[in-house]
């Protein structure tokens, strides 16, 4: 009986295969070699790599360009996680406790949809749309000049004080509709008589989300939390398409640096330090988020 189990056991080992592999070849050999490069300086190509020692990561550590990076990173997050999180929640309640019941599910469906749909869009299409939108001639400044607001019309994407909000506020609108799709399954699964017992009670809509959909809401909210901050910190295709890291690194993230550094200035050692580096920020922190999370799962 006990050898069937075995056997049985080693049958499902079988499937995983596959999956180890993939994630051998993908994940863990490219991570290893990355890590053993960040200790070498190395122009690419034919030439061999000269061992340094932590020269690459002493030399990151003075970089103001590396750190200024970093605070962009910060204010991603807040784009990335935080806003969306809020605004995801806000919408889900209503489309949930307001349109649904108001108007129709289909109605519910229709908002949903329109909202989730920057997120099936091609990154790349959705900034050459954006960056049409922002350019200095495009229709947002069109449109300020038609109603007499000539000087709030700006340069969005080319003056370094105003680059990183606007490519904040694109990241926004792509990332909105992924915690809306996810809130509004959370709440398909919450009991109704509970809102049914609160408005008995005569509880505002507001106190309804607060003491209600919130706490209901709060799986959801640690996973989609978890999986935009991951996004935030290793953020990289909408820098690339809308501003390059410009104007003046003004919206350079460690993404981009490392990027720019392997495919322009050929300094691959460098660049390595600076994804290692960004990995062990993100696992860092994916580690005390989850340790938050059972925490908080644990005081319950």
């Amino acid at each position: 009986m006990e050898k069937s189990q075995n056997a049985g056991r080693a049958g499902y080992y079988l499937y995983i295969i596959p999956g180890m592999l993939g994630f051998t070849l993908v994940v863990l050999v490219p991570l290893i070699a990355n890590f053993v490069i960040s200790f070498t300086t190395w122009k690419g190509g034919n030439i061999a790599p000269r061992y340094v020692g932590l020269e690459n990561y002493q030399r990151l550590l003075a970089d103001t360009v590396f750190w200024s990076s970093i605070q962009h990173t910060v204010l991603f997050i807040i784009s990335m996680t935080i806003v969306p999180i809020l605004l995801g929640l806000v919408l889900a309640a209503v489309l949930f406790d307001y349109i649904s019941a108001q108007f129709s599910e289909t109605w519910s469906s229709f908002f949903r949809a329109g909202f989730y749909l920057p997120q099936i869009l091609p990154l790349t299409a959705a900034g050459v749309l954006w960056a049409w939108i922002l350019n200095p001639v495009g229709i947002i400044n069109a449109v300020l000049k038609g109603i007499g607001l000539d000087f709030l019309a700006k340069n969005w994407l080319g003056d370094a004080s105003f680059a990183l909000w606007a490519v904040s506020a694109v990241i926004v609108w792509v990332q909105v509709g992924y915690c809306l799709v996810v809130f509004m399954s959370g709440l398909a699964r919450v009991d109704p008589s509970l809102y049914e017992a609160a408005e008995l009670d005569n509880a505002s809509w507001f106190g309804r989300f607060r003491y209600i959909t919130i706490p209901m809401l709060m799986p959801e909210i640690f996973v989609v939390a978890l999986t935009t901050l991951i996004a935030a910190l290793k953020v990289f295709a909408p820098i690339y398409v809308l501003t390059s890291g410009g104007p003046d690194n003004a919206t350079t993230v460690p993404s981009y640096l490392s990027y720019y550094h392997f495919f322009t200035t050929n300094r691959v050692g460098y660049a390595a330090a600076i994804a290692t580096l960004q990995t062990v920020m993100t696992i860092v922190l994916g580690i005390l988020f989850l340790r938050m999370q059972s925490k908080q799962e644990g005081g319950r």
